[in-house]
């Protein structure tokens, strides 16, 4: 999914689309996932884990063997947009986190910032290994590549998972109903409000810039495979900056260590801003560095204070819900930087747009330092 970036260079080569148009299929994608998130958390909570290994792993397959037929760009919208988002969605934290909350408690964002440290490992490989099967091979081939893999390794996945369906049952069956928040309940209450708003300015800073990294460092006169490896290089700092955002937030708390992500992304983007021709190396590695550091590095906290606040196991259901708002922030981003350089001809509108709401979501999340208070929902019955 991450290697989007790359293909996105390749498609403006192969048919010619601007910008704006090729970035459409993402910011889709974005929609997508935000807007089916709800429907994820409740599945996971009905289903477990395993079974939505199995349904992510056959859609996210098919839709890159597919995409490798793709003619035109409305192919591409639903291949990308619509088939593979459906299946990284079964294959996302909303389905694993409610079983990281159950079974480590003290050290909940340790063990949610590990297993995410992995999405960090991905965005870093993503970028060089698809410049190198597109260069070898073509960008269709390259897409069989990727299919095929993702066909082989799914179902070995999915049975690691075959005792977690028994605890998900076993834990749902040992709780009253009134036990744990609902969704209703959460709803009713601003934090819940306030991590949404945290998750759309996160997706508006990230993918400001994210989605268009190698595009710009192209533009600017830097060697295709050169930027593409510093800019993997860079994301491959995500994984120790992960984990120890998730490690130190479960001594400092969350609201801290988010702002101090959101500071160094801030800096990193900025870097990015000074960028003005192919020999300034130094800026174009720290902003890789910086920005590679903490992307993906508030989810452990975010995640981590979802399940703190909102305990239950309801918790796929409501974090699901709140997951609408990165969809939503994340596709806003990622058209917005295409359609501000075929504007203006370059990403400084667009990164400094990252900056504002970086800012922007540091100041929500700080708001969410003390617990919500629970209301009782309002019984219909006796209206």
């Amino acid at each position: 999914m991450h290697a989007y970036t790359v293909f996105l260079i390749a498609f403006i080569d192969a048919f010619g689309w601007t910008r704006a148009e090729a970035s459409i299929a993402y910011a889709v994608s974005q929609l997508v996932s935000g807007a089916t998130s709800p429907l994820v958390g409740v599945l996971v909570d009905r289903l477990g884990p395993r079974r939505m290994v199995v349904i992510g792993g056959i859609l996210l397959s098919a839709g890159l063997l597919a995409t490798a037929q793709a003619q035109a760009l409305w192919h591409v919208v639903v291949l990308y947009g619509v088939v593979m988002t459906l299946g990284a969605n079964c294959l996302g934290l909303v389905v694993f986190v409610p079983v990281l909350s159950r079974r480590f408690v003290r050290r909940r964002g340790m063990a949610v910032a590990i297993v995410q440290s992995a999405n960090g490992f991905a965005r870093a490989a993503s970028a060089p290994l698809s410049q190198i099967l597109i260069a070898g091979l073509g960008w269709r081939e390259a897409y069989l590549a990727q299919g095929g893999f993702m066909a082989i390794v799914f179902l070995p996945l999915a049975l690691l998972f075959r005792g977690s369906d028994t605890e998900r049952s076993s834990h749902a069956g040992g709780h009253s109903s009134d036990e744990g928040w609902t969704l209703a309940e959460a709803i009713r209450t601003p934090h819940f409000w306030l991590l949404s708003l945290v998750y759309v300015f996160t997706g508006l800073g990230s993918f400001l810039v994210a989605l268009h990294q190698l595009a710009f460092a192209v533009t600017v006169g830097f060697n295709k495979l050169y930027a593409a490896e510093v800019l993997g290089l860079g994301a491959f700092l995500s994984l120790p900056g992960v984990i120890l955002t998730g490690w130190i937030s479960d001594y400092i708390g969350r609201e801290l260590s988010a702002v101090i992500t959101y500071g160094t992304s801030i800096f990193g983007v900025m870097c990015a801003l000074f960028i003005t021709s192919p020999d300034q190396h130094l800026l174009l590695w720290l902003h890789a560095c910086f920005f590679g550091l903490t992307w993906g590095a508030r989810g452990p906290a975010i995640t981590a204070k979802t399940a703190d606040l909102f305990p239950g196991p309801r918790l796929g259901t409501i974090l699901g819900a709140i997951t609408i708002g990165t969809g939503v922030g994340s596709a806003a981003g990622s058209w917005l930087a295409g359609w501000s350089f075929d504007l203006t001809g370059n990403y400084h509108l667009a990164f400094g747009l990252s900056i504002f709401f970086y800012a922007c979501g540091s100041i929500a999340f700080w708001m969410l330092r003390r617990p919500p208070a629970r209301r009782a929902v309002p019984d219909s019955s006796s209206a």
